[in-house]
C-alpha cells in the first residue's frame, strides 16, 4: 500500500536516468473475440507480495468461471511501484498482468509496454467506477488500465488533544494542537499549488508546457510556505510517527499504508479526517493531496492477449476489490462497493473516499517528467520554508522551476 512511497524514494536514487530500452509491443487494443484461448499459455500474474493470498482467492474465483484460462499468481518482491523499470528490463519476462500506479501508465504507453484495453471492459469500468478512478488510468484519450484502489494522504490525529471541529481549518488545527510533516517531501505539500489555484501540465496533467506554477498564485503558495516556518503549531520532521509517539505532535499527514503503524501509537485515541481548510492569498481554499490509483495493466508481450483482458476486467470488479478491501484494507474505488456496509463502517475508508473527490485532491500526472519534478520540487519548496529562497526571488525561481520540470 505504499506505492507511491516507495515510488518516491526509488526516484530520489535514480534521479532522472533515462530507461534506454527501445520501445516494443503493440499498443492497440484486442477484446479477444467472445472466448478467450490460451493456446497452451499460462497468464503470470504480478501481485504485490503481501497481497498474494487475497489475489490467489479472487483468481481461484475467476477460474471457475473460466476453466479454459490457467493463471499463475506470483508475488512481485518488487512491488507495484518499479513496474516501471521492470517491466523495461525485459518485457516478455515480466508479468502478463500486473500492477501498477497509475502515474506510471503515460510512459509505459508511450514505450509499447502495455496494451490498451479492449473497449468492451473499458466501458463497464467507467460505467462502476469513480470518474476521477477512470480518468487515473487514461492517456491521450486511451485507456491503459483499470483501475481498483485509491490512494490519498489525509490527517491522522490524537482524538484526546484535539476534536473533529479543530481539525477542520488549519488554522485551528495548529493553533490547539501541533502537526507534523516533512517539507523536503514534495509529495506532501506540493499539492499546496493546486489549493492556491496553480495547474502542474494542465487541467488533465497531461499537457507538457501548460503550466502555471510561475504565477501570483504560485507565489501565494511559496509565500505560504515560509509562513509556516514560524507557525508554532507545525513540525518539519522525517520521522512523524516518532514525534506522535512522543506527544510532541497530535496530528500528522499520512495515508491508509500507515494505518497500523498509528493505530499502535495512538490506539483508541486515534481518529482522521480529510485535510482541512487553509487561508491561501487572502482567501480559504481547500487543502488538497495528491490522489493515486492503483490499476491492473496487460502487458503488450503477454501471449494471451484475450485471456489476459478478461482477466483483468476481473481482478477489478466489485467483487474483487471488496475481497481486497476486507483482506487487505485497500479503498475501493467501484462506486457500488464504496457503498458496501463494511467499507462505509470504516473511517479510514471513508476519509480517503472523501479525499478522491474533484476539489479534494488532484490525480498525481502520469508523464514521465515527473521523475524531474520530484527532484526540482524538493528544493524550491524547502527553500521557501526554511527562508533559503527570499520572497523577493519567488517569482525568478517558480519561472526557472516550470522550464525545467518542462523539458
Amino acid at each position: 500500500m505504499k506505492t507511491w512511497k516507495k515510488a518516491l524514494l526509488s526516484t530520489a536514487i535514480l534521479g532522472t536516468a533515462a530507461i534506454a530500452l527501445a520501445a516494443c509491443g503493440s499498443s492497440k487494443s484486442s477484446d479477444g473475440g467472445s472466448k478467450s484461448k490460451t493456446d497452451g499459455k499460462t497468464i503470470r500474474l504480478y501481485v504485490d507480495t503481501e497481497q498474494k493470498k487475497a489475489y490467489d482467492e479472487i483468481v481461484a474465483n475467476f477460474v471457475k468461471e473460466n476453466k479454459d484460462i490457467k493463471v499463475d499468481v506470483k508475488a512481485n518482491n518488487s512491488g507495484a511501484s518499479n513496474a516501471k523499470t521492470d517491466i523495461a528490463k525485459d518485457p516478455a519476462k515480466y508479468g502478463d498482468v500486473f500492477q501498477v500506479p497509475h502515474d506510471q501508465l503515460g510512459d509505459m504507453a508511450e514505450k509499447g509496454y502495455i496494451n490498451e484495453i479492449a473497449p468492451k471492459y473499458a466501458d463497464v469500468s467507467k460505467s462502476e467506477n469513480s470518474e476521477l478512478a477512470f480518468d487515473a488510468v487514461n492517456y491521450k484519450g486511451k485507456t491503459y488500465a483499470l483501475p481498483y484502489e485509491e490512494q490519498s494522504q489525509f490527517i491522522y490525529y490524537d482524538k484526546s488533544k484535539l476534536t473533529a471541529d479543530d481539525v477542520k481549518s488549519w488554522d485551528t488545527l495548529t493553533s490547539k494542537g501541533v502537526l507534523g510533516t516533512n517539507f523536503a517531501v514534495p509529495y506532501n505539500v506540493y499539492p499546496i499549488f493546486f489549493s492556491a489555484g496553480t495547474t502542474l501540465y494542465g487541467e488533465n496533467g497531461e499537457t507538457l508546457g501548460d503550466m502555471s506554477v510561475d504565477s501570483d498564485k504560485g507565489v501565494n503558495a511559496m509565500k505560504w510556505f515560509a509562513a509556516q516556518k514560524s507557525n508554532k503549531g507545525v513540525m518539519n520532521t522525517d520521522n512523524t510517527l516518532n514525534q506522535l509517539k512522543s506527544g510532541k505532535v497530535s496530528a500528522i499527514i499520512d495515508g491508509p499504508w500507515s494505518s497500523t503503524s498509528v493505530k499502535e501509537v495512538l490506539g483508541d485515541n486515534m481518529a482522521v479526517a480529510p485535510y482541512p481548510t487553509i487561508n491561501i492569498g487572502g482567501e480559504e481554499k481547500q487543502m488538497q493531496a495528491f490522489l493515486g490509483i492503483k490499476s491492473i495493466a496487460v502487458n503488450s508481450k503477454a501471449p494471451d492477449q484475450a485471456g489476459a483482458q478478461k482477466l483483468a476486467a476481473y481482478l477489478t470488479s466489485e467483487a474483487a476489490q471488496l475481497v481486497l478491501f476486507k483482506d487487505q484494507g485497500l479503498v475501493p474505488t467501484n462506486t457500488k462497493a464504496q457503498e458496501n456496509a463494511d467499507v462505509q463502517a470504516s473511517d479510514l475508508t471513508k476519509t480517503v473516499i472523501t479525499m478522491a473527490q474533484t476539489g479534494h485532491s488532484t490525480l498525481m500526472p502520469k508523464l514521465a517528467q515527473m521523475s524531474i519534478f520530484w527532484d526540482k520540487a524538493t528544493p524550491l519548496i524547502n527553500g521557501a520554508y526554511t527562508g533559503q529562497i527570499k520572497e523577493a526571488d519567488y517569482k525568478a525561481q517558480l519561472a526557472t522551476f516550470a522550464k525545467d520540470i518542462n523539458k
